[in-house]
C-alpha cells in the first residue's frame, strides 16, 4: 500500500467511527465534487441538494467498506455518486444523461470541495424528516449543520461567523452527524414497524 493509500484508508476507517476531523477532511475534499456532478445532471438546485444528502450518507455509512488497492479515494466517491445519480434518475423514470456523469467523473484529483447539503431521506419527505430530526439537536449543533450542509460554508467560515474556535465548530458537526445518525436509525425502524 503506497503512503497515499495508507493516507486515504485510515481517513475513511476515522470517518467511519465519526471522528471529527476525519468528517471535516471528507468534507473539504469532496463535497463540492459531489455537488458539481450532481448539478450537471439534475435539473434544480434543490434536486441537487437532496441527491448530494443522500450521497454523503452513502459515504459515511459505507466508510468501513473503502479498499485503497481497488480504487483511489476519489474514484470511489465520484463511483458512489454516480450510482447514486444513476438510481435516482431511474427512479424519477428519466434516463440520465451518460455523458454529463461521465463528464463529471474526469480530472477529480485536485479537487477542494465542500458539501452543499446532508441527510436522509428523499424528496419533500425526506426534507421534512431532516428538519424535524435538525430540531431536536441542541442549538450550536444544528446551526453548524445547517450552515456547513445546507448552505454550503466552510468550516473555517461558520467559525468566524460564530465567533467560536475551530475545533469547537468541528466537534459540534462531529457530534451533531452522530447523533442525526441515531435519529435515522430510530426513524428507519419505526418506520418499518410502520409497514413504510
Amino acid at each position: 500500500m503506497t503512503e497515499s493509500e495508507r493516507i486515504d484508508w485510515e481517513l475513511m476507517q476515522r470517518v467511519a467511527a465519526s471522528d471529527e476531523a476525519a468528517l471535516g477532511e471528507l468534507y473539504d475534499r469532496f463535497g463540492a465534487l459531489v455537488y458539481q456532478s450532481a448539478r450537471q445532471v439534475l435539473r434544480s438546485r434543490a434536486e441537487t441538494e437532496d441527491a448530494v444528502q443522500e450521497v454523503f450518507v452513502r459515504l459515511w455509512r459505507t466508510a468501513d467498506r473503502f479498499d485503497p488497492r481497488r480504487a483511489k479515494l476519489v474514484t470511489w466517491v465520484m463511483l458512489i455518486t454516480r450510482r447514486h445519480l444513476i438510481d435516482r434518475l431511474r427512479r424519477q423514470s428519466a434516463r440520465p444523461d451518460k455523458a454529463a456523469l461521465d463528464e463529471s467523473r474526469g480530472d477529480a484529483g485536485g479537487a477542494v470541495a465542500r458539501p452543499e447539503a446532508i441527510g436522509s431521506g428523499e424528496g419533500s419527505e425526506g426534507r421534512e424528516r431532516l428538519r424535524r430530526q435538525l430540531s431536536r439537536l441542541p442549538d450550536l449543533q444544528r446551526t453548524v449543520i445547517e450552515r456547513a450542509y445546507l448552505q454550503g460554508f466552510s468550516l473555517r467560515e461558520i467559525s468566524a461567523q460564530l465567533d467560536t474556535p475551530l475545533g469547537t465548530v468541528k466537534s459540534a458537526l462531529s457530534r451533531g452527524l452522530t447523533r442525526l445518525r441515531e435519529l435515522e436509525h430510530g426513524s428507519g425502524e419505526s418506520d418499518r414497524a410502520k409497514g413504510g
